[in-house]
């Protein structure tokens, strides 16, 4: 039988996929005989064929699906004919469940696009066509679905493919095959239709049989990506995984990264017995002819064709949350089996995809697709995505929902990241603050407007200077005039302002300071931050409590009164939120200390975790 085709079904809402899926199934005998009474008793109850089958109800399983006769989530099916095997996604055609799109076609060779052929090419048919390119398939079938409903009209078929094929080329899909059908008639699907014997192609399931797909798995160069090392007693050490690409046999020379270092595979174990040969998509574990440290998230690869190492790219991604992008922002990237804090250092814009222009970006909202360079913890292993889909793309997950924001492809490696090392120094961070007589460390000092955050940290910074301590302070209005001027009060901007004077915080804890930094720094995920660029023990955070209310009654600078009339936008507390910290080191509730004895207890904090040293 002919190698397994995977395909996605994708489009606009009510294009027909389902349906076509449905009759698929039906015409390949592939329902069940209790899968066919439900489905004619489905059909009389809640079908949208008065009585006759329905075929989309053989896909749309959920109940909320049924009841608005839509898909609303990714639903995979197998059938088979006597030429060839298939899994199907039948994904939803709604902009808002773009991501369950993404999802189905990341493991596609083909796309079946289909159009209502009383509609033509919509929005969504383009938004689909371009993610389609941009995931790597190359393989497409435009299906002019529901031509019974336009007397299946020559004239209006070939208007909508010529429409279609000249957004295709201009996303570079050339390989485009367009079919006229009715999924719910059987026209064209997997019988010839008698309607259209203009029509002399061949009919979608015969395409489906025999379409070349692209550069199959095992074919390309050996990828593995490490899942878990496993260890069951010290005889045995074997690193677990799936084969994303390529094979492997006992005695091949494997190529570990982003370490580097070589060995040969003793033996590919199973629970079934060892195996002489692995290919892609099988599970399996590897043991070496000698000890390499090697983590989950590594990759085995084939030293003649390794895969390269980085930590800077140029990406496309695609955001799939509710909640904007924040260029600056740390989140969590999952490529293969490795995971790793990393940032969107820039957007270098973002993409229409009705017309493809670039347009400029600070951030983006969901669905919106971009190409922006990110920034990694720690160098990973990886190629571009148009070379391997599992070592090529990755996912964003939000530090602190856990959710899944965004999905991106690696393009290329930026050539700073391999030109840019750590430059060693001989007078060290301990070097200078024991000159000092102190520890280094950050006093990171959050709350409203108004909360007193200054007051405080301008006296507890007096205390220090009359100890001899050496002290730079960080205020956010100050800041704001020099480093951080071109910056507005936008999420994305308030981001920005922090990660900046995170790292200069960093830069004067190196010099052997203890800094004090008073800024609002309303995001939780920012203040972590700028906690993970600092050694154990060098963050503390300083929650200046004041409620809202007596923060407002304050008011020193009349913002929250500006704020109130809708003058000023994106005010903490009024329009945009804050973040309280959960854990912080030390909670000020200044309804109960004033700013001297405020700092008194900061003083007491630093003595206890013995940051002042002596004389």
């Amino acid at each position: 039988m002919a190698h397994l085709l995977r395909f996605i079904t994708c489009g606009s809402v009510d294009d027909g996929k389902s349906t076509l899926i449905g009759r698929l199934l039906y015409d390949s005998k592939m329902v069940f005989d209790d899968q066919l009474s439900a489905l004619e008793r489905d059909s009389k109850a809640v079908g949208t064929q008065n009585g006759a089958l329905d075929f989309a109800l053989l896909m749309d399983g959920l109940a909320a699906e049924r009841e608005q006769g839509i898909t609303i989530d990714v639903a995979y099916r197998f059938f088979s004919t006597g030429a060839r095997t298939f899994i199907v996604a039948d994904t939803p055609g709604h902009e808002q469940y773009t991501r369950n799109m993404i999802t189905g076609a990341s493991t596609a060779d083909l796309a079946v696009i289909l159009i209502d052929a009383r509609r033509g090419v919509l929005t969504q048919t383009r938004r689909h066509s371009f993610l389609v390119s941009l995931m790597g398939i190359r393989k497409v079938v435009l299906a002019v679905n529901k031509m019974d409903l336009i007397a299946y009209d020559q004239a209006a078929f070939d208007r909508i493919c010529a429409d279609y094929r000249a957004f295709a080329r201009q996303i570079g899909l050339d390989a485009v095959s367009a079919i006229p059908m009715s999924a719910l008639k059987g026209d064209n699907v997997t019988a010839r239709s008698t309607a259209m014997n203009w029509y002399d192609g061949p009919t979608l399931i015969q395409h489906l049989e025999t379409v070349e797909t692209v550069e199959r798995p095992h074919e390309a160069p050996f990828r593995l990506c490490v899942q878990w090392v496993n260890r069951p007693d010290l005889s045995f050490r074997g690193f677990a995984g799936t084969v994303a690409s390529g094979e492997i046999r006992p005695g091949d020379s494997v190529r570990v990264l982003p370490s580097g270092r070589d060995a040969r595979v003793a033996r590919l174990v199973t629970h079934d017995g060892d195996l002489t040969h692995a290919a892609a998509g099988q599970s399996v574990t590897l043991t070496l002819d000698h000890e390499i440290d090697i983590a989950r998230g590594d990759v085995l690869a084939s030293p003649l064709d390794p895969p390269a190492v980085a930590d800077q790219f140029n990406t496309t991604i695609i955001w799939m949350s509710e909640d904007p992008l924040l260029p600056g922002r740390p989140y969590l990237v999952k490529i293969g089996t490795k995971t790793v804090t990393g940032t969107v250092t820039s957007l270098k814009h973002k993409i229409n995809v009705n017309t493809l222009e670039h347009l400029a970006a600070k951030t983006l909202t969901l669905n919106e697709i971009a190409e922006a360079n990110i920034q990694l913890a720690q160098p990973i292993a990886f190629d571009p995505y148009d070379k391997n889909r599992e070592t090529g793309g990755f996912i964003v997950i939000d530090r602190m929902t856990n959710a899944t924001v965004d999905a991106g492809l690696i393009r290329f490696a930026l050539r700073r990241s391999e030109n840019i090392h750590w430059q060693a120094v001989e007078v060290d961070k301990p070097a200078r603050a024991n000159l000092k007589h102190q520890k280094a460390c950050v006093l990171w000092f959050t709350g409203l407007s108004g909360a007193g955050k200054s007051t405080i940290a301008n006296a507890l910074e007096k205390k220090l200077f009359g100890l001899g301590r050496h002290t730079y302070l960080l205020d956010g209005d100050n800041v704001r005039h020099g480093l951080n001027r071109d910056l507005g009060f936008t999420d994305a901007d308030r981001v920005e302002n922090i990660r900046r004077v995170a790292e200069v915080s960093k830069l004067m804890v190196d010099a052997g300071l203890i800094v004090l930094v008073s800024f609002i720094s309303p995001f939780r995920a920012e203040r972590e931050l700028a906690r993970n660029l600092l050694q154990p023990g060098e963050f503390f955070e300083v929650f200046v409590d004041t409620p809202l209310v007596e923060a407002e009654k304050r008011d020193p600078k009349g913002l929250y009164k500006k704020a109130r009339r809708g003058e000023i936008r994106n005010f903490t507390g009024i329009s945009s939120p804050y973040e309280a910290p959960q854990n912080p080191e030390l909670r000020i509730d200044t309804s109960r200390a004033s700013a001297d004895e405020a700092a008194d207890l900061i003083l007491r904090l630093l003595t206890e975790r013995a940051m002042l040293g002596g004389h």
